[in-house]
């Protein structure tokens, strides 16, 4: 039930992420819930800690010494609630997304149905999926059980059969991971999570109770061969990893204990608040945080959610891994300056060796900014795919239309620079259409998916309050005609009935200046049935407001196309970013 608003109660919630802990302080101000104050430290999940209980309270101290408010007693113990002395907190949540991919295996039947399931479950959470078995797999029983073994999996979602249909194929497929459980030594044998057929439920129980530490289950992600249904099992995948992590990392038994049980996976809770965003917007909401132990993507329509998080893209020790799949030169096409690839190559392997390195000189910056442009951006075009079925889109191949984009991730809202943040998210993101901007500066959204589940009243008026930062409104144009033709006119018209206007030539980035605080009429007027997000040739006149960066028209291309020319880029990116205020 929600906190009654009345009583006042205040909430202090942590996020602990892979480098950096936060905490964050909420309370009544004249009636309503605000945003008070944030601190953070250096999270002690890995070595030589490995305790993540340190960093926490190294981060609520951070706000004690802003505030002047005592949370902690002098044994370092949470204060809860708040004492007559007027200090403690009344309530407190907390998020985790530190610790190492958990080691998925996915087993199903068909490997377009099922096993997609399965894949889409897995991505829902930070998983690497190390191992899939399905009736198309053509190895032997005894040479999938050995499969598994090697694997060494964490966890293993199954899945397979409609409601009512299949079940001799996945008793089949029961049996051997069964088998490969009993082979485990006990305290190496995986959580397993079981999402198929409801009508074997009792079998799964009899089979896998005594051969798995942990046995979950849940309502089928099929219960169709037409209809997929994630969300009962990803609310469950959810309370399996905060278990799993118990078991990895030390202080987080102590953190769910102070949470009274409101202790989630980061993207989780963001996933909650960007379905909860959609279903009061007109168009989609798109939330995005990219940080050291993964990249998450979290698009909602109409309260349709799509959830994907890809440990591959993240900006820690995965980087090693991704510059060994990929080319170098992927991330050398972002750079804005001549930096030798060898130099390059060796930023990377560092920061894959100490994630929480900041840049220390210009090139440093962009060599970082550069990785993270081509990390966002694989992990765009991997959750594009699967974005809800409702989102709307002018190509196939282009992005669908959001009206809002949420953005987090330190190497995105610590840029020195507005400029600097926009160009990273339009060059990864390449939205189309009209699109506001803002940056979660301070992590809050997963701090306010979180306080949810106790407080629903207060995520609602951090939001209303503008505790996110305006970056920018941006026009995005879908355009085929020739490089340099104009393809938009815009008219911004402010409140005190001055106008400024502009002709937007097709690969031109443009702004136009609108200060926080102003709102303002902009008209549009696409040329050459250019597209600005309702249909081609289509004018519009929206109302906007004011951000860091104004309004800014990306008239670059969709899909965004640089020249191979590696000097002619170079002087592309400078311009681009003078453009937007260096």
């Amino acid at each position: 039930m929600p906190i009654s608003l009345i009583e006042g109660n205040s909430l202090l919630a942590v996020d602990v992420g892979a480098t950096t802990t936060r905490a964050a302080l909420f309370d009544v101000v004249e009636g309503v819930y605000r945003f008070i104050a944030a601190g953070q430290a250096p999270s002690t999940a890995e070595a030589p800690l490995k305790d993540i209980g340190l960093g926490v309270r190294d981060a609520i101290e951070s706000i004690q010494s802003v505030t002047g408010r005592i949370f902690l007693d002098k044994e370092r113990g949470l204060i809860v609630p708040t004492q007559p002395d007027g200090s403690g907190v009344d309530s407190f949540a907390a998020t985790l997304s530190a610790g190492s991919a958990i080691r998925t295996a996915i087993v199903g039947l068909l490997s377009d149905v099922s096993l997609e399931s399965a894949r889409r479950l897995a991505e829902t959470t930070y998983s690497r999926i190390v191992e899939r078995l399905g009736l198309t797999d053509h190895r032997r029983p005894e040479e999938q059980i050995d499969a598994l073994l090697r694997a060494r999996p964490d966890l293993i979602v199954l899945t397979g059969g409609t409601d009512g249909g299949a079940s001799r194929s996945i008793q089949k497929m029961l049996d051997t991971v069964g088998l490969a459980c009993y082979l485990m030594p006990p305290e190496k044998r995986p959580a397993v999570l079981f999402a198929g057929n409801n009508n074997l439920t009792d079998d799964v129980n009899k089979l896998m109770a005594d051969l798995t530490p942990a046995l979950h289950l849940s309502p089928n992600v099929r219960p169709s061969l037409e209809t997929e249904d994630l969300d009962p099992a990803m609310n469950e995948l959810a309370h399996i990893v905060t278990a799993i992590r118990k078991g990895q990392l030390r202080g987080v038994e102590e953190l769910e204990g102070w949470s009274n049980g409101h202790l989630l996976p980061g993207n989780y809770a963001v996933g909650r608040m960007i379905r909860f965003l959609s279903s009061g917007a007109s168009g989609g909401v798109l939330g995005v945080d990219l940080g050291a132990s993964a990249a998450s993507i979290a698009a909602g329509v109409n309260g349709e959610l799509s959830l994907r998080t890809y440990p591959q893209f993240g900006l820690g020790e995965n980087l090693a891994a991704l510059l060994q799949s990929g080319d170098l030169e992927d991330f050398m096409r972002w750079l804005s300056l001549d930096i030798h690839q060898n130099v390059v190559r060796d930023h990377i392997y560092q920061k894959s060796l100490h994630p929480s390195i900041l840049p220390a000189t210009p090139e440093e910056r962009v060599i970082a900014q550069a990785i993270a442009r081509q990390s966002l951006y694989l992990a765009m075009r991997a959750a594009r795919r699967d974005f809800p079925s409702a989102a709307r889109t002018s190509r196939p191949d282009l992005m669908p239309f959001f009206e809002l984009i949420l953005a987090s991730g330190a190497v995105i809202t610590g840029a020195p620079t507005p400029g600097q943040s926009l160009l990273i998210l339009l060059d990864a993101i390449q939205p189309v259409g009209v699109t506001r901007f803002l940056l979660d500066r301070n992590n809050l959204l997963p701090m306010l998916g979180a306080a949810a589940e106790q407080n629903r009243l207060l995520p609602v008026h951090v939001i209303e309050s503008g505790a996110f930062h305006n970056l920018a409104w941006t026009v995005s144009v879908v355009s085929t005609a020739p490089y340099g033709t104009p393809v938009l006119q815009a008219r911004l018209q402010y409140a005190d009935k001055n106008e400024a206007r502009i002709e937007v030539k097709h690969g031109s980035l443009e702004a136009l200046p609108l200060s926080l605080g102003q709102t303002a009429r902009l008209a549009l007027q696409p040329l050459h049935r250019a597209d600005i997000g309702f249909g081609p040739g289509r004018a519009q006149t929206i109302t906007v407001e004011g951000g860091a960066l104004g309004v800014v028209i990306d008239a670059r291309g969709r899909p965004l196309q640089l020249p191979s020319d590696a000097v002619r880029r170079r002087e592309l990116f400078k311009k681009w970013l003078w453009t937007l205020g260096g």
